[in-house]
């Protein structure tokens, strides 16, 4: 005869739990900090007497933040994050998650677990950002070595943060970029042309969620008292 093996119960839930996980599609969004934020599950009619759970963590979804059951025939959501707790709000016919005010800590993964019969679980990876700041153009004064003229060289900068780029336009067209990964530096950006006195130039700084701009002007950035341009670049 065969011997009879026996899975313990809480061995076999957790079995289960990574099979429905495995190779889940994991949704990444991009907020602005201080808005009111929906993580839509793209769900019409989940059942009334669905078990919805909501978990988060900065990289692990590993800490329960929503837990909405049926108890007697009544609907009991619980909130259980003391930093989330009072900005967010479930919605059991869908099972999205409304997060209010979010802000940059609450970057992270959010997990959702449906279970009726069986489990169905979705991955939400949230990055929120701060606008980004309006960039700065200034003249990069310096003194040539042969005929010691003031010169004007355009210079853009900007206080970095995290995903932020830097662009020089001249009209519509993009004519150079900078980004760093070191968020502790201002980022600069000089403009390289030979004679910006002859179209419209533009710096540009912008994030995933959010864009600032600054003109270029030419008459105040690179013209002397007495109304000549100085010696560019």
């Amino acid at each position: 005869m065969f011997s009879e093996y026996r899975i313990h119960p809480a061995l076999l839930h957790l079995l289960y739990c990574l099979l429905c996980s495995a190779g889940e599609e994991v949704v990444r969004l991009q907020e602005l900090e201080g808005n009111t934020v929906t993580i839509h599950t793209g769900l019409t009619g989940v059942q009334s007497d669905a078990h919805i759970l909501w978990f988060y963590g900065p990289e692990n979804a590993d800490i329960k933040i929503v837990n909405s059951q049926i108890i007697r025939g009544e609907i009991i959501t619980d909130y259980y994050s003391e930093r989330l707790r009072d900005r967010l709000q479930l919605n059991r016919t869908s099972g999205s998650l409304t997060i209010r005010n979010i802000s940059r800590e609450d970057s992270g993964v959010y997990k959702l677990h449906i279970i009726t019969g069986s489990i169905s679980v979705w991955s939400f990876s949230v990055d929120v950002y701060a606008p980004v700041s309006k960039p700065v153009i200034r003249n990069q004064a310096e003194k040539r070595s042969v005929s010691l003229r003031e010169s004007c060289s355009p210079l853009c900068s900007v206080e970095n943060g995290k995903d932020v780029s830097l662009s020089w336009y001249e009209e519509k067209e993009r004519i150079s970029s900078i980004s760093s990964s070191d968020s502790s530096e201002h980022l600069y950006l000089p403009l390289n042309k030979t004679n910006p006195d002859c179209c419209a130039y533009t710096c540009v700084a912008a994030n995933p969620v959010s864009n600032q701009t600054t003109q270029l002007n030419i008459t105040e950035l690179c013209y002397n008292s007495t109304g000549r341009l100085k010696s560019l670049f």
